[in-house]
């Protein structure tokens, strides 16, 4: 017979419902002996080369499961090393920008600093200048006055020069 198994199972199922009852029984019936043990040779036949087409099949689907298993897993791990490397990138501009806006102040501060030492400088400069130019004008005006009294005992009138103004 070159039917396969599931239409053989078939045939033999209707013909056990459409097979006699036995006289004064209700579960049992007649059938053809050699026609049912003929089909169920025939099953017996194929069951081992449709075993073995579900077993390669089910042996595929298992390598496919597998093999797809192993690619989720691939696509996870490549998925987790490049979140650590965004990790990693996020924290390396974190601490350039911690460190630039540390600089940036250290630098700030340094200026500062600088500009008030300068400052406090230049004040201390102007301030011994005006003492030094304060002092010179004393000097000069003393001078000054030491030489026109010295003038003033030996002149018969004081010279009062132009040029100098009190």
């Amino acid at each position: 017979m070159g039917n396969d198994v599931q239409e053989l199972l078939e045939v033999l199922s209707t013909m056990l419902r459409e097979a006699r009852s036995v006289p004064l029984s209700s579960d049992k019936c007649m059938v053809e002996r050699e026609k049912a043990l003929d089909m169920l040779d025939s099953i017996k036949a194929q069951l081992p080369s449709e075993m073995a087409e579900a077993r390669r099949l089910v042996d595929a689907r298992s390598e496919f499961i597998a093999n797809a298993k192993r690619e989720a897993e691939n696509i996870r791990h490549a998925a987790e090393e490049r979140a650590k490397q965004m990790v990693n990138e996020q924290e390396i501009y974190r601490t350039a920008r911690e460190k630039s806006t540390e600089l940036m102040e250290k630098t700030q501060k340094s200026t500062e600093e600088l500009k008030r030492a300068a400052n406090e400088y230049i004040d201390e400069m102007l301030r011994r200048t005006e003492e030094a130019i304060s002092r010179t004008l004393d000097d000069t005006r003393q001078s000054r006055a030491g030489f026109r009294r010295a003038i003033g005992s030996t002149a018969k009138e004081p010279v009062v020069p132009e040029d100098i103004d009190e």
